[in-house]
């Protein structure tokens, strides 16, 4: 069956797409984004998301969110919506399933001190490490480095870009410079992104004991949809009304991102992927939600985030890359062959320090610190 056939005409269709850097013959079996989809899966990279934290680090208990799991929950997700707007679901979920490649331990802590460190050497970005490790740094094919992935894959990982690295990168950063929009398929992995991590770190921040729920009550969006679930459900306490608020919250962000997007691209009308390129974005939340969504966001910044036991946990995670990117950089030979650089050339080398640092688990990131600087490690 011709799964794309059913697709609306403003959608990523793989017969329209631009194509993969390194020409392949095709397959019968699946569609070009199914096999981008299957070629992240199997990737190195991704099996490591199971233990790079999400907000909390990865020892500090089984049942809390990495990345890994957080990436299934945004296909999941985007894949609901796509099929929903007759979106190409086989791209949204290879976008959302690679959207966190790049990014180092411990979160954003790891992230802001790796960049920190890098400030002389061209910056750190997680979205263009993600971008780099499918292009380059996986080592699956004989023919070629990266996983060679279709341009509009390649194009919704790279969801954020700074114009001077944007200058860089040719034809995939262009339309950061002109202004342009990407696949709406890329709009909605994003957004799915959004949802699964404002509620799931809800969920993760009461199950922690750093939430509690008459704080998340000061949020009207939670506590609307708290009050529904003991209306619904006489008696109802614990982690099933905990789940059941976080579900009904999810789905209300969910049916609202749908409704509102097919208002917006009614009004638009695009006949094609060019079109939708030309356009304002066109997957958005209604006004009303995006403001309980910021509400929410700043809620958990403030609570959730900026919690001084997080605090203590990422002001670790910052002392341990910045001391690992001194160590590697001061003395390169404590790397292994392929990370050192024989040229000389400073900035190569702090790349490639960047990409082991970034390439690291959590818990490999605290052993390989102790490694280096505790005598009795080995």
């Amino acid at each position: 069956m011709n799964l794309e056939a059913y697709l609306a005409p403003y959608a990523a269709h793989s017969a329209a797409s631009r194509g993969r850097r390194f020409s392949e013959p095709a397959t019968t079996a699946r569609t070009e984004f199914q096999r981008d989809r299957d070629r992240i899966v199997h990737c190195s990279a991704f099996r490591r998301l199971e233990y790079k934290t999400q907000v909390f680090v990865n020892h500090e208990g089984d049942l809390f969110r990495t990345r890994l799991t957080h990436s299934i929950e945004v296909a999941q997700i985007g894949r609901a919506i796509a099929r929903n707007l007759r979106l190409n679901e086989d791209l949204v979920e290879a976008i959302s399933l690679a959207h966190d490649l790049g990014h180092t331990p411990f979160g954003h802590a790891g992230q802001e001190a790796l960049n920190e460190c890098m400030q002389d050497y061209g910056g750190f970005e997680h979205n263009l490490q993600s971008l780099r490790v499918v292009d380059q740094l996986e080592e699956r094919y004989g023919a070629f480095d990266g996983l060679n992935l279709m341009f509009e894959t390649r194009e919704g990982i790279l969801k954020h870009c700074s114009l001077p690295n944007a200058q860089k990168l040719g034809e995939i950063g262009k339309r950061f410079i002109e202004k342009k929009q990407p696949t709406l398929e890329a709009q909605l992995a994003n957004l799915a992104d959004e949802i699964a991590y404002n509620n799931h770190d809800i969920d993760d921040g009461l199950r922690s004991g750093l939430l509690i729920i008459e704080q998340l009550d000061e949020v009207d969006f939670f506590a609307r949809h708290r009050r529904e679930v003991e209306t619904a459900y006489s008696g109802i306490a614990g982690r099933r009304m905990i789940n059941e608020t976080v579900r009904r919250m999810i789905n209300a962000l969910i049916v609202d991102l749908m409704q509102s997007s097919e208002a917006k691209i009614h009004e638009a009308q695009p006949h094609s992927v060019e079109d939708v390129r030309n356009a304002s974005p066109l997957i958005t939340f209604s006004d009303a939600m995006r403001a309980e969504a910021i509400l929410l966001k700043r809620f958990l910044r403030e609570n959730l985030y900026q919690h001084y036991q997080v605090n203590r946990m990422t002001s670790k995670a910052r002392r341990i890359i910045r001391e690992l990117f001194e160590a590697f950089m001061n003395e390169p030979n404590l790397l292994a062959p392929d990370y050192q650089v024989d040229s000389g050339d400073e900035g190569l080398q702090a790349r490639k320090v960047a990409d082991y640092i970034a390439g690291m688990t959590d818990r490999y990131a605290i052993r390989e610190h102790k490694r280096i600087f505790l005598i009795d490690e080995v």
